[in-house]
Parts: structure tokens; C-alpha cells; sequence
């Protein structure tokens, strides 16, 4: 149960604290006072979103602490999952602060977590039945949930809805391969052409830069022709010259003469002879390379015929021939893959129809509890509404079951109902009026969440559109569930309001030229004159204070 609510700076409410015990609490003002922000308060601290705009106008940050008793069992092992348990047995606190910035910290237990965390917890602290609820019963997608809730089907949805999510996954995958025929031959040609070009050239590595010497050679055929030319008639020399060779011959052979003369001149003479033979070399080299020079005009136009196929091919697929090796590598597997589809179509053909036949068989099974839930829950909903002063009403949970598979399986629910005898079972959104809507909410949220461990509810203005009889037989349904879970109701009507077993009342004022919300609980005497407000409006006479003081009496609040 909630136990202590603590508000600082949220919207007009500078600071409030709300004791809250045990039973029925009702909680009452005018329009305008704040009774919403307390239930934005509420909801801040079970992880809703919240905006800036919460925060109280000047101030830098907003505050909302919650601390709540009597835990159940399921909230205690999650606690314990989660590393969240407090040093107080039984006891949990939360608090949520928001800044003026939009920035929203959270804690459990003094633990910083993040308000996904909160949204864990929720469902077992409190469930808040808001005023758009009763829009939401009127959407029939809706009520497909509120019957798998009932039926306790979370764990088979929660092992239907990844096969059913795969499924998509596939069908995508198939319709890709399949309305991408065309588009896939037309690559396969490309791609089959590359390749083929590629392999035909059979490049090797770094063959562009030996290319590349080998034109430059054939380039200058002429200058290295004329060089060696005239570098071997310097040498060797012709007929008519003596070459270079002859004279270093004639000058070596005269210095080793002078050898017999003086060893003086036995270094000049080793260095002629040295010079000499290297001259003899040089000679002999040069006469090889102009023996072997080749200038075969087929091998230059190979050449350039091949350098230009090179030059094309790196235009294509790449700067350079490892580039081009690389782009080869990526075709050739893109081409096995999309070569390969037909047998890849087929394969998820077939894990289509296996895991197909998986979903419909859990959806079969989702099917048979929801038939079987919806015959429990229709007796169990025209109860409570008999409670509330529809005894004559019918209703039908009708579950239709299709071939096509959805999120939800097979099916689709309908909530039909019959509010006078003899007319039939119609949809909701054409037969119940605001009234009659409400006491189906409240119903249906009486009857779902019986079984469930969350500690309290919330009824935001479960009174829209009620009066009279009805009104008075919505309180005793509200003050008989409030003795199997702590309630909270947010009313604008004396009977709901005279029900309670505690009544706080929500008032507003302005000083200093702002305004204040201030959350009160209130004595005997205030709850006549607040129970005679509702009844009467803000001129409050005697008449309504009698009055007020028979509803209390009546509903067993005499003291």
C-alpha cells in the first residue's frame, strides 16, 4: 500500500505531504484545484513520462517520494532480483526528481536507477484507472488485452509474438528475393561480366610498373642505340680510328717496360694495366648490349596494348591492381550469393512453413484460453454490473477467430453488451452511454485486477457521467473493493464522496500573487460542509448540511 506521498514544486502544489491509510480514500475540490497533479505526482513515481512543464513555475526542480508497506511476495523477489531491497523489511522507497532543464533522475531504495526501472515495479504498487480509460474500453483493439489479462496469457504471448515477429522477418525476405528476380538477373550479368573481364586479363602483380619500364625503353630505342654506338667506336674504334682500348694498351704496355729500369715506376704501370682492363670490360659490355638490343615493333605494340587493357581496367574497378584484386574478391562472392538464391528462397520457404506451423499452434492455444476465459469473465462482469445498479444488462465476449495471423494470434475481440431486456448484444461504442461506461470500467478493472499483486488502485473520475442511484451504487462498489485493496478515487460526487472511509480535499489559493495547492485531510465537520459543497455548489445551506449528514450516516460514517 501507499503509504506516504511527499510532492515538492510540482505544478501549482509548493509542497505537500499525503498520509494515506487502509480502505477507501476519496479526494475532492474544485476544477481547477489540482486533484490531476497529484495523480501526475503518482505516476511520476511508477516511471510515467513527465515533461518540464511539471516542474513549478521558478523553481529549478520538482520532487516526488512515495514510500509504500505491506509488499507483496512477487514485488519482493523482484526487488531482491534486481539488487533494490532496503535496509527497512517490507518497506520500499522511491523518489523522482525532475529538473527545469527535462532532466528526470529516479531512486529505489536510495539506489540510483533509470525510470524503466520504476515501470518494472509499477505493476505491483499501483494501477491507475485514468479518465481516458473509458475511451480506450470503447476501441476494440483494445479489448483483446483486457481479455488476455484475465486469461493469464502473458507467458504464451510472450513465447507467441518472437515466432510471429520471425515469420514477418521471413515473408520479407522471401517477397525481397522474389519481386527482385528481374533486378537480380540484370546483376548477376554485370557482375558475371566483370569478372570474366578481369580473369581474362590475368594480371599479375606490380606487371604495370614493369610494364611501364619496358615502353619507356622501347621509347628511347634511337638515343640508347647512338649512345652504345658511340660509346664502342670510342672504345674499340674502326678501321680508320684507333679506339680508346688501343691507346690504354700501348700506354700500359710502355709503362711496364720501365719496370726493368726502376721499381719507381712499378705503380704507374699496375695503374695502367689496371685502367686498361677495366677500359678491355667496358668494351666487351657495351659490345653485348648493342649486340642484343631488341627492338621488336610486335613486342612494343604488346606494350602499349596491354599498359592501355591495364589503364581501362583500373578507369573500372579500381586505382590500382590490388584495387582491382579486391573488387574481383567482393564480385565473386556477391555473385556466388545471388547466384545461389533460388536454393536460399527455397531454404526460407521452408523455415517459413516449419515456424508458420509453430505460430498457429500457439495461436490455437491462445485461441482455446481466450474461449474459455471470456465465458468466466462475461458471468463475472454482469455480477458486478447487477452491483451496480445494471441487473438487467447482458453481455457477450465475443472471440473471432480467422485465418490470418496478427500480434495477438487468430483472433479478434469484441466487448457486446445489452443494457435493456429483450434488445441484443451490440458493441459497446454503440450502446453504452457515459454513464453505463463507467460502471463497465469499473467492473472490468474490479474483476481483472482481483487475482493480481498490485497493492493499490486509483479511480480518476470513475463518476463520469453518473447521478443518482447509480452514483450511490458505484460508491459501495468502490468501498467493497477498497476492503480487499487500498483505494483511491478522485470524485466530484457526495455519494462517492460520504463512502470513504478518509476524505482529503484539494483546495487553492493566491498569495503574494501566485498561486498554492494545499492537500488536506478533514475532520467530521469539514466532510459535512465539503459533502454539502458537492451537493449544493460553494453557497452552502442548512438543507445540504442535513443532507450531507445522511449520506454520511447512511454509508456508516457516523462518528
Amino acid at each position: 500500500m501507499l503509504q506516504l506521498l511527499h510532492i515538492e514544486n510540482i505544478a501549482v502544489i509548493e509542497q505537500a505531504d499525503i498520509e494515506l491509510e487502509d480502505g477507501l480514500t476519496v479526494l475532492s475540490g474544485e476544477t481547477g484545484a489540482g486533484k490531476s497533479i497529484v495523480i501526475d505526482s503518482i505516476g511520476a513515481v511508477l516511471g510515467r513520462r513527465v515533461s518540464r512543464d511539471l516542474v513549478r513555475s521558478g523553481a529549478h526542480k520538482g520532487f516526488v517520494s512515495a514510500v509504500f508497506t505491506g509488499l507483496s511476495p512477487a514485488l519482493t523477489v523482484l526487488l531482491d532480483e534486481l539488487a533494490l531491497s532496503g535496509d527497512e523489511p517490507d518497506t520500499l522507497h522511491i523518489q523522482r526528481q525532475i529538473t527545469a532543464d527535462g532532466k528526470s533522475t529516479c531512486r529505489v531504495n536510495m539506489k540510483p536507477v533509470a525510470a524503466s526501472v520504476l515501470r518494472q515495479l509499477a505493476p505491483y504498487l499501483i494501477d491507475i484507472h485514468g479518465q481516458n480509460d473509458g475511451q480506450k474500453l470503447l476501441d476494440e483493439q483494445h479489448h483483446i488485452d483486457y481479455l488476455d489479462g484475465y486469461a493469464g496469457n502473458e507467458a504464451l504471448l510472450a513465447e507467441y509474438r518472437p515466432k510471429y515477429q520471425a515469420l514477418l522477418a521471413l515473408r520479407r525476405e522471401i517477397t525481397a528475393l522474389e519481386t527482385g528476380e528481374q533486378e537480380r538477373l540484370q546483376r548477376i550479368d554485370m557482375l558475371a561480366f566483370h569478372k570474366e573481364e578481369i580473369e581474362q586479363a590475368a594480371l599479375q602483380p606490380d606487371e604495370d610498373e614493369i610494364l611501364a619500364q619496358r615502353k619507356a625503353y622501347f621509347d628511347h630505342a634511337g638515343k640508347i642505340a647512338g649512345a652504345l654506338g658511340q660509346a664502342q667506336l670510342a672504345l674499340a674504334g674502326d678501321d680508320e680510328i684507333g679506339g680508346a682500348c688501343a691507346l690504354l694498351d700501348q700506354a700500359a704496355d710502355a709503362l711496364a717496360g720501365l719496370k726493368e729500369v726502376s721499381d719507381a715506376f712499378d705503380g704507374l704501370a699496375e695503374q695502367a694495366e689496371e685502367v686498361r682492363l677495366l677500359a678491355a670490360d667496358l668494351r666487351d659490355s657495351v659490345s653485348g648490349r648493342s649486340d642484343n638490343l631488341d627492338f621488336s615493333p610486335a613486342e612494343r605494340e604488346w606494350v602499349e596494348q596491354r599498359l592501355d587493357l591495364i589503364y581501362r581496367l583500373k578507369q573500372k574497378y579500381g586505382g590500382t591492381l590490388a584495387e582491382i584484386a579486391s573488387y574481383h574478391d567482393k564480385i565473386t562472392a556477391e555473385l556466388e550469393t545471388l547466384q545461389d538464391s533460388d536454393n536460399r528462397r527455397d531454404e526460407l520457404r521452408e523455415q517459413y512453413h516449419e515456424q508458420l506451423a509453430e505460430a498457429k499452434t500457439l495461436a490455437a492455444k491462445l485461441t482455446e484460453t481466450r474461449r474459455s476465459a471470456a465465458k468466466r469473465l462475461e458471468a463475472e462482469i454482469v455480477r458486478e454490473l447487477a452491483d451496480l445498479d445494471m441487473e438487467k444488462v447482458k453481455m457477450r465476449i465475443a472471440v473471432h477467430t480467422g485465418t490470418k495471423l496478427s500480434m495477438h494470434g487468430c483472433d479478434t475481440v469484441t466487448f457486446e453488451i445489452s443494457v435493456n431486456p429483450g434488445e441484443p448484444e451490440k458493441p459497446l461504442s454503440k450502446v453504452a452511454s457515459g454513464g453505463e461506461l463507467s460502471r463497465i470500467m469499473l467492473a472490468l478493472k474490479n474483476v481483472l485486477t482481483a487475482g493480481e499483486d498490485v497493492g493499490m488502485l486509483i479511480f480518476d473520475e470513475i463518476d463520469t457521467g453518473v447521478s443518482g442511484h447509480a452514483a450511490q451504487q458505484i460508491a459501495r462498489k468502490l468501498s467493497a473493493i477498497a476492503k480487499k485493496k487500498q483505494t483511491l478515487c478522485v470524485t466530484h460526487l457526495p455519494q462517492i464522496a460520504a463512502m470513504g472511509d478518509h476524505h482529503l480535499r484539494i483546495s487553492k489559493s493566491v498569495r503574494d500573487g501566485r498561486s498554492y495547492t494545499d492537500v488536506s485531510p478533514m475532520d467530521r465537520a469539514h466532510r459535512v460542509d465539503e459533502i454539502a459543497r458537492l451537493l449544493s455548489g460553494e453557497q452552502i445551506s442548512e438543507a445540504a448540511r442535513r443532507n450531507a449528514e445522511e449520506l454520511l450516516a447512511a454509508a456508516g460514517q457516523g462518528g
